[in-house]
Formats: C-alpha cells, sequence, structure tokens
C-alpha cells in the first residue's frame, strides 16, 4: 500500500530536525570527543611512540609528582578562596542595584567595564601597582611600611584573587540582577504583607529562587579560575613563585617537554576532579530549589 502525501511529508518533517544535527554531531565528534578518547588513551601508554599499556601507572607517577602537587593545591586555594567571594559579592552588588540606589547606571557601567579592557592593558595595570617599585609599595612608603615584592611573595596569590573579582564581578552581576527580576513580585508582596522581614524574603523566598543563578555564576566562576593561567603567566612568566604555580603552569612546561603520557593523565584528572565538584553542586542545587521548581 503507498504512502499518501501526508504521511510523506511527516516522515521528512520528523527527519530533517536530524539532518540538521548531523554537522554539528560531526563537529563534537571530530573536535571533542575523538581528542578526549585520544587522551585517555595516551594517559594508559608509556610514550605515544612504543604505545605499550601500562593501565594507571601514569595517574600514580602524576599525583607522586611534585609539581603537579604544588600546582593543584595552589590552583584548588585560589578557587576556595575566588569562587566563593564571586559568588557572594557579585549577588551583594546585584541586590544594591536593585534597591533603587542613585546613580544606579553609572554604578552597573563601572562594573562591567573591566569586561572591555584586554587581558594585557589590566596585566600592565597590575605590574604597575604592585611592582616591587610600584604604585601601592609608593604608597605605603608614606606611612613607614617596608617595601613588598606583591608579585613574589606569599601575597601574589592574593593580588591575583583581586585581578579575577575586578575581572568577573560585573558579568556575574549582571546573571544575578536578571534573576533578581525574575522573581515572581506577588510572592514578596504576600510575604511584605504578611510582616515578613526583608531577611526572611531573602533567606527563605529570594535565595531559593536565585538558586539556579548561584549554581550557574559559581560553574562559571570555577571554569573561569581554572584559566587563571593567562593572567599569571603575563605576571610572572613560565615560573612563578610558589604560590603562583597552577595546574595551566604545569600543563603547559609538560607540554613543552612533550611528556603527553604525563600531560594527558594530569588532564584527565582534572577532568574527574570537575566532574565530581560540578556534580556535587548540581545535587545540592537540585535538593535546595526542589520546592520553587516544583
Amino acid at each position: 500500500m503507498k504512502k499518501n502525501k501526508s504521511s510523506i511529508k511527516r516522515d521528512k518533517d520528523s527527519v530533517f530536525p536530524f539532518l540538521c544535527l548531523i554537522p554539528s554531531v560531526i563537529g563534537v565528534l571530530i573536535f571533542f570527543i575523538i581528542p578526549f578518547l585520544v587522551i585517555i588513551f595516551y594517559s594508559m601508554v608509556d610514550n605515544p611512540i612504543n604505545k605499550e599499556f601500562v593501565f594507571l601507572e601514569n595517574y600514580i607517577n602524576v599525583m607522586k609528582n611534585n609539581a603537579f602537587k604544588k600546582a593543584a593545591m595552589n590552583t584548588f586555594t585560589f578557587a576556595i578562596i575566588s569562587v566563593p567571594l564571586a559568588v557572594v559579592l557579585s549577588m551583594l552588588l546585584a541586590m544594591l542595584l536593585d534597591s533603587r540606589i542613585p546613580f544606579v547606571s553609572q554604578f552597573r557601567t563601572s562594573f562591567l567595564c573591566p569586561m572591555m579592557v584586554p587581558v594585557a592593558s589590566v596585566v600592565l595595570i597590575w605590574q604597575v601597582i604592585f611592582h616591587y617599585n610600584g604604585a601601592l609599595n609608593e604608597f605605603l612608603a608614606r606611612f613607614d611600611v617596608d617595601k613588598i615584592d606583591w608579585l613574589k611573595s606569599e601575597w601574589g596569590q592574593l593580588v591575583v584573587v583581586v585581578l579575577f573579582l575586578w575581572k568577573n564581578l560585573g558579568y556575574n552581576m549582571i546573571l544575578f540582577l536578571a534573576a533578581l527580576n525574575n522573581i515572581p513580585k506577588d510572592v514578596l508582596e504576600v510575604a511584605t504583607l504578611e510582616g515578613a522581614g526583608a531577611m526572611y524574603k531573602f533567606f527563605r523566598i529570594k535565595l531559593r529562587y536565585l538558586s539556579p543563578t548561584i549554581l550557574f555564576v559559581t560553574v562559571l566562576s570555577l571554569i573561569n579560575s581554572f584559566k587563571v593561567f593567562r593572567e599569571v603567566y603575563l605576571l610572572t612568566g613560565d615560573y612563578p613563585y610558589d604560590s603562583l604555580y597552577m595546574l595551566q603552569h604545569f600543563m603547559n612546561n609538560t607540554f613543552r617537554n612533550i611528556d603527553y603520557q604525563k600531560l594527558s593523565s594530569a588532564a584527565i584528572l582534572m577532568s574527574i576532579v570537575m566532574i565530581i565538584i560540578i556534580g556535587a553542586l548540581f545535587i545540592a542545587e537540585n535538593k535546595f530549589g526542589e520546592d520553587v521548581e516544583g
């Protein structure tokens, strides 16, 4: 029995979306999935030439490597400090702007300006400020404070945290502003009529509606904290002071030495840690915001 024209048209309409997805699927396979599988393969062989299977030996060697342990600890410490600050400060700034203070547009613009400044220019400014003979030390010298080589001391990571916050607070703030505007006004009005205070409305209502945005901003800030290598590299070079030696430094230096098995193992370990952290954040957000979504 031959199909009528309407059924043929329905078949074509159902197939067409899948045909449109083919270029994207091919791109993901070529540029993401296949390279990731190659990295897994390299992490389990002795070297790319012999290709002798060694299973988890490379992973064990990487975890015993002092440079990797130092880089992982520094990156973890930096993320623990910078990510919560990026989330909390940007949310507070968004709530401040949402409260209709004077000069809102100028205030918002001032925090968005760092997004338009090239990284090289930002680094140059930071070098002028935090150099041993820089502006900050000249200012502190007026109060008889000894000069500090900020980028070659234990203060170095704090300097990069300030740089990270300065670059990222504006974008995060805009995300929170959008989320605050999407909170149902009638819910807040009912809470106000029932005598709820500002703290109650924030923790019991606003925070629950903001939970998806908090998750997104946290994940985004976490990823950006792992990508801070660019700024640190421009500030300090290949081998910075110990507290500024990040995982990306380890990756970059290992790549230069053409040690693919060590590089691949470190990349897989970093991916696993990121997946675990992001997965835990998703579970926490689902648990916290389930009554709002329901």
